[in-house]
């Protein structure tokens, strides 16, 4: 489209129209006279601006300011032009660029390319069977979320952008609500206590000013703080800042709001036909092999669901063991479940419930977070640079017991990554496992992670900015809990439980996703297991077992790809003895951005080799 002219690169190399592929239609060559890997890089890049051309929103996200005016198409014929882009782009590079005469690194480069037009290609397949707007995923508020978190507003152009943006949340609305409308007619519906989510969340966003006479909606809140800000830096004046709030009020009220509305209506109505009772994924159309689908894009390996399943079995019965131990260290006379019992329930374990208690949860969470970062130097090579923030989600998304979650910065630095805290419910949020997520939403996991794959030198954009892999993503995440006892973390017994806790409860999703999914279990199966085998409070039970019956398979990938993380570190240990740098393994493991286990296998056993040789 005309809008995304700007991002797309003079062509690094000439095309022709010269090859046919084994199908017999034409592919465009990409004809260079430099070496093969000059060239994939050339390609790629040109590639990336192409990619990135699709999303006003993920250019934001990246920092740039580049079609700043403007949101994503998300109707289906624009997901379906992308997914076509995507085979095309494949097409021509198979066509283009032989893969023996490719270097070590370009062949990992190339895999990632072929994975990522791979997964497009599966996604757009299963389109029908996803669930569009539920309490944990939807657009209804990540997009408010996303204007005022990630929309910077620094002069007036900035703010005008910001404006049009929120002309345009009805229309994204709509297109979405289209999509959710085809897939309940082909029978694919959320829950019922989805929708009653999403019916009370969109309708708070338009409650209040400008929408009536109450207090301020939140984007309205942010409005007036944006303009503020601009009229007290002398960017503009008192009377600029009224056109513009004028101009702020009519695109909310004439562009976000219907569009708000016709979700909360449709949703509202069609209610009936949702399932009172939640069902797992098999009882949808084709519902087994889209379960399988999610297991092997969120695991990126062939697992089963029985596999996974009994893997879980096992490991909880592991993790129950260990916990055992902590329980008689400390003292605890009785049953594991009775100290489950104890931990959930003694006030000792949890800050006040009120906003000084929330208050002294990210204070706390910020000091351990920072402590671990003046002793990663010693397990790392490769540091991150961009700034870490501990955060409360906003009021008009957060969810009592709900967990917790990092969004990204920049990669420039401009923009910190956020570790956000759902804290409405403090007596959800245990003091033992308070260390354990701050290290798996900061340092050493998710930030670092995230930051050090953004900014990344000498591999693809498209690599180094590439979307999240959950199986690698929240494999390291978990990988690093364990890594910062490691490092010196967890000196308290109690946090040395939560640090248990939180692994067990991921063990605990490989039995309970595979139980809902593929096994038949109800909702109150999963968190009555749930309760029976953990210290997790039943607030928190509920707000997970139902992420996860909207959410298929996500569940499962941390704790998959934890264990394929530290067997990949075991096999380095025995195969290079003495020699092993855990500086060098983790330096590896991160230094490709974000990538299958498969792909990430490979790069291991090569480092291996690397170092043997040397």
């Amino acid at each position: 489209m005309n809008r995304f002219a700007p991002l797309l690169l003079a062509a690094a190399a000439p095309l022709a129209l010269a090859a046919c592929d084994a199908m017999g239609s034409n592919v465009a060559v990409y004809e260079c006279e430099q070496s093969q890997s000059e060239c994939l890089n050339a390609f790629f890049a040109e590639k990336w601006e192409e990619e990135l051309a699709f999303s006003p929103i993920r250019q934001t996200g990246l920092g740039l300011k580049t079609n700043y005016d403007q949101l994503d198409d998300f109707s289906v014929e624009a997901a379906e032009a992308e997914v076509a882009w995507w085979q095309d782009a494949l097409a021509q590079m198979e066509a283009s660029f032989d893969y023996d005469e490719l270097s070590e690194a370009d062949q990992l480069a190339y895999d990632m390319f072929k994975f990522r037009a791979e997964s497009a290609a599966r996604a757009g397949e299963w389109r029908g069977s996803e669930y569009v707007f539920t309490q944990m995923q939807g657009f209804h508020t990540g997009l408010p979320s996303f204007l005022l978190s990630q929309h910077a507003v620094e002069d007036e152009s900035d703010m005008v952008a910001f404006i049009s943006r929120m002309g345009q949340m009805g229309r994204v609305m709509d297109q979405l609500l289209a999509r959710a409308q085809a897939n309940a007619e082909g029978g694919v519906r959320p829950p019922r206590f989805a929708y009653e989510a999403v019916i009370a969340e969109s309708q708070g966003l338009i409650t209040g000013a400008p929408f009536d006479d109450g207090p301020p909606s939140a984007m309205w809140a942010g409005t007036e703080g944006h303009l503020a800000r601009l009229v007290e830096e002398g960017v503009i004046t008192e009377e600029r800042a009224d056109e513009l709030r004028e101009d702020a009020r009519v695109a909310l009220v004439e562009g976000m709001g219907p569009g708000y509305q016709n979700l909360v209506d449709w949703f509202t109505e069609d209610m009936p036909n949702s399932d009172e009772v939640a069902q797992g994924a098999s009882a949808l159309p084709n519902g087994e092999a889209y379960y399988a689908y999610a297991l092997s894009t969120m695991t990126t390996t062939d697992m089963t669901a029985d596999e996974i399943h009994e893997l879980g079995l096992s490991e909880v019965a592991r993790i129950h063991g260990e916990m055992e131990a902590i329980m008689e260290q400390v003292g605890f006379e009785g049953t594991l479940q009775e100290f489950f019992e104890f931990v959930r329930t003694d006030p000792q374990f949890f800050y006040p419930d009120n906003e000084a208690g929330a208050q002294m949860y990210i204070d706390r969470a910020t000091v351990l977070i920072d402590a671990m970062e003046e002793r990663i130097p010693d397990w790392f090579g490769t540091l991150p640079q961009a700034p870490l923030e501990v955060r409360r989600v906003e009021a008009f998304r957060e969810q009592d017991g709900a967990a917790q979650h990092y969004r990204p910065g920049t990669p420039d630095g401009s923009r910190p990554g956020i570790y956000y805290a759902h804290l409405s419910d403090m007596t959800s949020m245990p003091i033992p496992e308070l260390e354990t997520i701050a290290y798996h939403e900061g340092i050493p996991g998710h930030h670092m992670q995230i930051s050090i794959a953004q900014e990344l030198e000498g591999v693809p954009m498209f690599q180094s900015q590439g979307p999240f892999i959950s199986a690698f993503g929240e494999g390291w995440a978990l990988y690093a809990e364990a890594l910062a006892k490691e490092m010196g973390g967890f000196e308290d017994p109690y946090s040395d439980f939560g640090r248990l806790q939180n692994e067990l409860w991921r063990a605990i999703r490989l039995v309970v996703d595979t139980g809902i999914h593929s096994k038949g279990w109800t909702e109150q199966q999963a968190i009555d297991y749930a309760m029976e085998n953990s210290a997790t409070s039943e607030t928190s039970a509920k707000s997970e077992i139902r992420r996860y019956i909207v959410w298929p398979g996500q569940a499962t990938s941390y704790k998959i790809g934890m264990i394929r993380l530290q067997q990949l570190r075991a096999r380095a240990e025995e195969a290079l003895g003495d020699e092993f740098d855990v500086r060098g393994f983790h330096d590896v493991v991160l230094g490709g951005g974000n990538v299958p286990l498969p792909i990430l296998e490979t790069r291991v056993d090569r480092w291996i080799a690397s170092q043997q040789e040397s």
